[in-house]
């Protein structure tokens, strides 16, 4: 079941929403959201724009930094683009927690595409936690 509160927050996201972006799944320090890849969201090559792989990403990332009630931020991301996708194909961004403290939190994201589970790319990013409640 998905947490009230970050549903709340989630439903909020005018990025996501404009993207398409469907909330699969939230733990506390994880999270999954799926996109359907359109025309629209190719670049000059005709393969997804690497801003769209970007954005699933970090959408997933803001839900898994803030699963646990606790407002957090992004200090970093890098990311690596391993392989292209096509429109029609569905997206999937998983963000795992890999270390929390009272203050920083580190999370492994990872973008495939669902039908042959080809990995899109790959990020780590950093997430700032405040002393605030989400």
């Amino acid at each position: 079941m998905l947490n009230p509160n970050l549903l709340s927050l989630f439903q909020k996201d005018t990025y996501a929403h404009l993207i398409g972006a469907e909330l699969e799944a939230v733990e506390a320090g994880y999270c999954r959201v799926s996109i359907h890849v359109t025309e629209s969201m190719l670049n000059f090559h005709g393969t997804t724009h690497g801003g769209i792989v970007f954005g699933i990403a970090d959408i997933a990332f803001a839900a898994a930094c803030n699963s646990h009630g606790q407002v957090a931020v992004a200090l970093s991301m890098d990311i690596h683009y391993l392989n292209a996708s096509q429109a029609g194909d569905e997206l999937v961004a998983e963000a795992k927690e890999v270390s929390r403290s009272a203050s920083t939190a580190l999370y492994d994201i990872t973008v495939t595409e669902r039908a042959g589970q080809k990995v899109i790319a790959k990020l780590h990013a950093m997430a700032y936690r405040k002393r605030q409640e989400n």
